[in-house]
């Protein structure tokens, strides 16, 4: 069983920056594709980022093109999403999750295993 544990959020002035991580445990890490999702309270969670297997390719939500970047170290069994420029409602509790078969994208059907998420909370 994977377990996905997402570290690295906190509280932030618009225009700053934070970095998450989300680190693997149990299963093949290397063959999941990893995406990031977020959820606003009273919204429903909504696609950030994905990165495939091999780190390769890479695909970003519209709202977030240009100033958050994913990446992952298969060595490390870790995600990370470097967020920039962070506006308030880029405010949220931000999931990492993992989609086994060397499967990514932007759906959140296609993911096998969640973290607990992390809360992002950007202030104007």
């Amino acid at each position: 069983q994977v377990q996905l544990v997402e570290s690295g959020g906190g509280l932030v002035q618009a225009g700053g920056s934070l970095r998450l991580s989300c680190a693997a445990s149990g299963g093949t890490f290397s063959s999941y594709g990893m995406g990031w999702f977020r959820q606003a309270p009273g919204k429903e969670r909504e696609f950030v980022a994905t990165i495939s297997w091999s780190g390769g390719s890479t695909s970003y939500a519209d709202s977030v093109k240009g100033r958050f970047t994913i990446s992952r170290d298969n060595a490390k069994n870790t995600v990370y999403l470097e967020m920039n420029v962070l506006k308030p409602e880029d405010t949220a509790v931000y999931y990492c999750a993992a989609a086994k078969g060397f499967t990514s994208g932007p759906y959140y059907t296609i993911y096998d295993y969640w973290g607990q998420g992390t809360q992002v909370t950007v202030s104007s």
